[in-house]
């Protein structure tokens, strides 16, 4: 940086030797990293006759020795006369004040010359840094007025609507539509093969690839969060897998019901949409968030380890299928789940260089489930395996029409379907509002404002339509979503005080082409149909094992689950282990863990149709909790977000 000055003539050619003895004398002494990124070497020498200050951006962070840890990303060079300390003592002060400020550092992160950071400086002394359409936090604000709340949504969406498409056109964009297709790829499979089998053929993986593509298309150009990703879900396959055993035992045809309790279910979202139910939301906390998503992880280990046993069953019952494909079932669907699980933690490795280890991480699913599919594909000669069921050519998995002749439907079915769509329609509310207040959380850092009402009547317009087709109904995906946001971010390093590094996002590059582009190139697949047979059955009921094990990760209640087998000495510095006792801890995880074994037992009986309502139920027991603990104690327990010290405490 001092010869760059000397090379442009701010600094005379004599000064370059001592003004660098004096910064390496400086830096010897004690490091100049103060920071936020941020390094600020400085020097007095005789012979400069003004203050000359000099940045550079790092290609990549280095330890400089910082005192929060955070790698040095920039570097301010102050020079000036000796005797001017008031000055230099302004420029450090403005300095630290500037890199204090995340929006700068996300433009100074983000200037490709000069001009760029000189902007980018102005705008922060400027007062101007936060855009002035910046609306997030207002989307549960409650207006009163039916259809109030859909109208607030796209008035604060709209402005965006251009540059929602311009900052999709970026080569970061590209890699997320990459990694997102084969991420949204695999659930589609795996779900399209799990309802296959729980309706017997009426949906299967070709309806659930038509209904995400066509979905989640509709869904990027017309909802107001973009950034959210439709799938199926755990809870969608056992409500569906619900209402086809009820349609069986009563001799009631299931796609007429399905397409009736779907067009009901549609109908009640759009009401909930116009007279602003989501506001709802501000009354579901994390306890509720809590149960909700460990009952989605506990599906998904459960329908895999189930699945398996079914195997060895028919091999015990001699039905087709000897011990031998039990066997190689058993084993393909743990090599997927192990192959996934040691991939996903590539990006911790010190092996291979950053963008193998990314790449890895990012396509492990995947990779395991090609590896898998191959070695089942080179022992077919020897052991035929249960492929998925899917067509040669473009079809319904059963050869049935497209289109459902609902309208043949009973009238007494037609009314009937009311019931299990009230419960239906909580379950989609749920869903996906949940997913959308984890994707619009204050940590995301989102710019272009939320969208709750609005989101919700296009899921239940999208929802009509697939009832009428017979498709797969789709709900915001938590984890595909989140994968989805992160894929976008611009982010930076922490380090907290035990040394563990944590990921903090600046900014999201907020656009609608990822999510286009991604369910483009989805149904671009059914082009391919003839391969989907090559996977077998066995690998996705291990790649189902790995998404609900790692989806229990992160959840607060798993973790304080295994306080229970953990010595009292030795419990994490989480921020309510200081703050509340141990008894009380442990008071409030069971009744999260009783309040999940309701609802799965419910889920499980023969009112399992109900369990959507027992879900909702959760929030006034929520309010009961009020009675047993203190409210500092439970304030502590059921915070929104522990403070950042204790992020990496579980990991």
């Amino acid at each position: 940086m001092v010869s760059a000055l000397v090379r442009k003539g701010a600094l005379d050619q004599g000064l370059e030797a001592p003004i660098l003895e004096k910064l390496r004398r400086r830096e010897e002494s004690a490091t100049t990293a103060i920071g936020q990124t941020l390094a600020v070497p400085h020097a007095y020498v005789d012979g400069i006759s003004a203050p000359t200050i000099a940045i550079a951006r790092l290609a990549r962070g280095i330890d400089a020795g910082a005192p929060d840890g955070a790698p040095t990303r920039f570097v301010f060079l102050l020079l000036g006369p000796t005797g001017a300390t008031e000055e230099h003592l302004d420029a450090l002060a403005n300095v630290a004040r500037l890199m204090s400020d995340e929006e700068f550092r996300f433009l100074a992160l983000q200037a490709q010359n000069a001009q760029d950071l000189k902007n980018a400086i102005e705008a922060r002394f400027g007062g101007d840094v936060v855009s002035p359409d910046s609306t997030t936090g207002e989307g549960l604000s409650y207006s009163g007025k039916p259809f109030g709340g859909i109208v607030n949504d796209i008035r604060r969406r709209a402005r965006h609507y251009a540059s929602d498409f311009r900052d999709g056109l970026s080569g970061q964009a590209l890699g997320s539509v990459l990694f997102l297709f084969f991420a949204c790829l695999a659930p589609a499979i795996i779900f399209g093969g799990l309802l296959h089998g729980e309706t017997q053929g009426n949906i299967g993986a070709v309806e659930m690839i038509v209904a995400s593509a066509f979905c989640g298309v509709v869904y990027a150009l017309f909802s107001g969060q973009p950034l959210i990703i439709l799938g199926g879900t755990g809870p969608m396959l056992i409500f569906t897998g619900i209402l086809f055993d009820y349609c069986q035992k009563s001799g009631v045809d299931f796609l007429h019901a399905y397409t009736w309790v779907g067009l009901w279910t549609a109908g009640i979202l759009i009401l909930m949409a116009v007279f602003e139910a989501s506001c709802l939301m501000r009354f579901f906390t994390r306890f509720t968030d809590e149960i909700f998503a460990a009952l989605i992880s506990v599906i998904f280990i459960y329908e895999a380890l189930h699945k398996l046993w079914k195997i060895f069953e028919r091999a015990g019952e001699g039905q087709s299928v000897g011990y031998d494909v039990a066997l190689l079932s058993l084993l393909l669907a743990l090599g997927t789940y192990y192959v996934a699980s040691l991939l996903s933690r590539a990006r911790k490795s010190h092996l291979l260089v950053p963008m193998a280890r990314e790449f890895l991480a990012d396509f492990g699913p995947t990779i395991a489930i090609l590896a898998m599919s191959l070695i089942a594909f080179f022992s077919r000669d020897v052991i035929a395996l249960d492929p998925l069921p899917a067509p040669k050519t473009f079809q319904t998995s059963n050869g049935r029409p497209w289109l459902v002749s609902f309208l043949d439907a009973p009238s007494s079915l037609i009314w009937l379907s009311l019931l299990p769509a009230l419960l239906a329609s909580v379950l989609v509310y749920l869903d996906q509002n949940i997913t959308a207040r984890l994707v619009n959380s204050p940590d995301n850092n989102l710019k272009k404002g939320e969208s709750y009402h609005l989101d919700l009547a296009v899921v239940g317009v999208l929802v009509g339509v697939c009832s009428i087709f017979g498709l797969p109904w789709l709900v915001a995906a938590t984890v595909r979503s989140l994968n989805h946001l992160r894929s976008l971010a611009i982010t930076e390093d922490t380090v907290d005080a035990k040394g563990g590094t944590r990921t903090r996002i600046l900014r999201v590059r907020e656009n609608r082409v990822t999510a286009v582009a991604i369910h483009l190139l989805l149904g671009g697949t059914l082009l391919f149909l003839p391969f989907l047979e090559r996977i077998p059955l066995a690998v996705l009921f291990g790649l189902f094992l790995y998404m609900g094990v790692v989806s229990m990760r992160g959840n607060q209640f798993f973790e304080r689950l295994s306080l229970w087998a953990t010595d009292p000495a030795l419990y994490p510095r989480a921020h309510f282990v200081r703050r509340v006792p141990n008894r009380q801890i442990h008071f409030f995880t069971l009744i999260q863990a009783v309040c999940l074994g309701v609802l799965w037992v419910v889920k499980s009986s023969a009112f399992g149709i109900l369990f959507p309502l027992f879900i909702g139920l959760l929030v006034p027991v929520r309010f009961v909790l009020g009675r047993f603990f203190a409210k500092e104690h439970l304030a502590a327990l059921d915070a929104e977000e522990g403070p950042e010290e204790e992020a990496e405490t579980w990991s």
